[in-house]
């Protein structure tokens, strides 16, 4: 476990800082590597969808900035801060996040993976800003075009290999978590994002199957509708039925197509009622694999 300090605030707030003078939106983290600053709306039902257009601050990745006056006044409101969130999908570099795991509860090598993925589609990643993650693993930054919006997932190119996209965030290099430091690997500290090769590209950005239809009335639920439910549901959880209540909420969300969409509402959902964020990530990719192996099985016997 890594220590904290009076000085690790002190030093987040540098970190995000300059992170903001080379054009990335940050805002500041717990230790947890969830928002500092708690939202302005909690207990209310009526602001579940506010983004920051309230004008307050609270709203996690929605109040990522790249104003050092705007960095320096989130950090003031949150001074237990221990690192900062840099979002994706943002302009002007529009980030994507490719996130290696080396959790052996995969069964598998993600950097493996990737680079299966990559001889299959016949690209390959180039040198680009490289973060080393305390459990081992890595975040790869690229950068997307302005025509393409790259969605969050997690697991669905393989498992282990998840993506932080338009919606999502990274642990900025120099923070400090529960389980240690997030640091910047050998070598890529003078890079830059390099961008996203158009192969994956495409991997990241190609639709999901299409929903299948509701018996009886031959249309799909849209994903707001059904959605709004199966997160409310989540919601209702009490402890020892979390975990359970996410699972069947991210299988029924990934069985009529829009589980990546659905994916951070689910996660925020979960550590609401008090599961960790890991967890329920974890989570949400089992249910990703275990909806994907019932599609895959169901192919081959068409």
């Amino acid at each position: 476990m890594a220590p904290t300090d009076r000085q690790t605030p002190t030093l987040a707030l540098a970190h995000a800082l300059a992170a903001a003078g080379r054009g990335l939106p940050v805002f500041p983290l717990s230790a947890t590597k969830l928002p500092a600053l708690r939202s302005p709306h909690r207990g209310e039902r009526t602001a579940t969808h506010c983004r920051g257009e309230c004008g307050l601050p609270g709203h996690g990745v929605h109040d990522a900035t790249t104003d050092p006056a705007a960095v320096r006044a989130l950090f003031a409101a949150a001074p237990r801060a221990a690192g900062y969130g840099i979002a994706c999908g943002r302009a002007p570099h529009r980030l994507i996040g490719i996130d290696l795991d080396v959790d052996p509860a995969y069964g598998s090598d993600a950097a493996g993976s990737l680079r299966q993925l990559a001889l299959q589609h016949l690209f390959t990643i180039p040198p680009t800003v490289t973060v080393l993650t305390p459990s081992g693993g890595r975040h790869l930054w690229l950068t997307g075009p302005a025509d393409a919006t790259v969605p969050n997932s997690a697991g669905r190119l393989a498992p282990g290999i998840d993506i932080r996209g338009y919606g999502g965030y990274l642990v900025g290099p120099g923070s400090v978590t529960a389980h240690g430091r997030y640091r910047l690997a050998p070598g890529t500290a003078h890079l830059t994002p390099a961008p996203c090769p158009r192969a994956l590209l495409r991997l990241l950005t190609q639709p999901r199957r299409p929903p299948t239809a509701t018996r009886g009335t031959g249309t799909a639920p849209t994903p707001d509708r059904r959605g709004e439910g199966l997160i409310q549901f989540v919601l209702a959880a009490h402890e020892g039925q979390r975990n359970t209540r996410l699972f069947w909420a991210a299988c029924r969300a990934y069985e009529h197509g829009f589980g990546d969409a659905l994916a951070d509402a689910l996660t925020a959902a979960a550590v609401r009622t008090g599961l960790p964020e890991h967890e329920a990530r974890a989570t949400i990719a089992s249910a990703a694999r275990l909806t994907s192996d019932r599609n895959g099985e169901a192919n081959d016997a068409a």
